[in-house]
């Protein structure tokens, strides 16, 4: 009889294990389509993991599991270099279906959060940029106590190349009203602020630093340089990596002057990072991370961000490394 009850415990405990996941854990399971093989990166802006893990996918299937202890975002960077939200929540699974032709189609399952997010991509799956703006905003006034919101914010709003604070703010507003728990909010509200002190059309501010070999970098550093791009980056963050091998090909070409700012913890580890990939273009790492004062000077605050400085003034925000190759014949 005690066997029994025994055997019943373990069996209770295997259901209950295979119908979610572990406490403080949250699970991602997945398949693709026409994706047999490859790697799939995965990084959360808010500190949901530290730094860059690699996700394997086999005979098109693929398991990710992580300790959470409080709600984030995790990123997926795709082999084309696109990439797509997972909201993470302490003891939750989600599946992800995804053709990898389609990648914009993708459904995840398991919690409201990405369902809401599988909803609004299949809006947006085959609509011009413009109407992409307006779902991201008609998104964001229905559902403002959706963290997808916060994402849509950040990213139709404040990390785009023509970015709209004033619409930012005000919708933040309204999101910290329905979330006034919400860290990430805050920390949004300030970067707003920070980034209004320099926005597109502001002159170049005056900097002087010393670059990761101890060399003095400033203003004059630049002279003779008609556009000059400053990028933010870390290792841990592939998209920022990617910015900066693009600005490099540009500078050795003679098209451009780039400053990298790094908020990697140790100058040495990125003296190295900057070697492996071959970067000759100045880039400042102080082991203040976040605190940096480039980033407070510059109107910088996430990683990626960029700014583009063109005859002395600031003219974009925040381009992507394909633009890069792109204007500036890198490809």
């Amino acid at each position: 009889m005690r066997m029994k009850r025994i055997a019943y415990i373990l069996l209770f405990s295997l259901l209950l294990v295979s119908c979610g996941t572990r406490s403080g854990y949250f699970k991602m399971e997945g398949r693709f389509l026409h994706m047999n093989q490859g790697e799939l990166y995965v990084y959360s802006p808010d500190g949901g993991i530290d730094g860059l893990d690699t996700i394997k996918i086999e005979a098109g299937r693929f398991s990710y599991e992580k300790p959470c202890s409080k709600p984030s975002t995790l990123i997926i960077k795709f082999p084309n270099f696109s990439t797509q939200p997972i909201f993470a929540e302490p003891g939750e699974a989600v599946e992800v279906k995804a053709d990898a032709s389609h990648l914009k189609e993708m459904e995840v399952e398991g919690t409201k959060e990405n369902e809401l997010m599988t909803k609004f991509r299949k809006q947006i799956a085959s609509v011009s940029p413009p109407e992409e703006l307006k779902y991201a905003l008609q998104f964001i006034n229905d559902h403002p106590e959706s963290v997808v919101s916060v994402y849509l914010l950040n990213r139709y709003l404040v990390q785009t190349e023509s970015p709209d604070y004033k619409q930012a703010t005000k919708l933040l507003s309204l999101l910290i009203k329905e979330q006034p728990g919400n860290a990430n909010l805050k920390c949004l509200q300030r970067q707003l602020t920070e980034l209004g002190s320099l926005s597109v059309g502001s002159m170049m501010p005056k900097f002087s630093a010393k670059d990761v070999n101890g060399k003095m970098v400033n203003n004059a550093s630049f002279q003779g340089k008609s556009v000059i791009i400053i990028n933010t980056w870390a290792a841990w963050s592939y998209e920022s990596l990617d910015i900066q091998r693009a600005l490099n090909d540009a500078v050795k070409a003679g098209k451009i002057g780039a400053l990298g700012i790094c908020v990697d913890a140790n100058p040495k580890e990125v003296r190295q990072t900057l070697e492996r990939d071959g970067i000759e273009f100045f880039n400042v790492c102080d082991g203040k991370l976040l605190n940096t004062p480039l980033l407070k000077i510059f109107g910088l605050n996430t990683i990626p961000d960029n700014i583009v400085i063109r005859n002395g003034k600031v003219v974009e925000r925040n381009i992507t490394a394909n633009t890069i190759r792109q204007r500036y014949g890198t490809d």
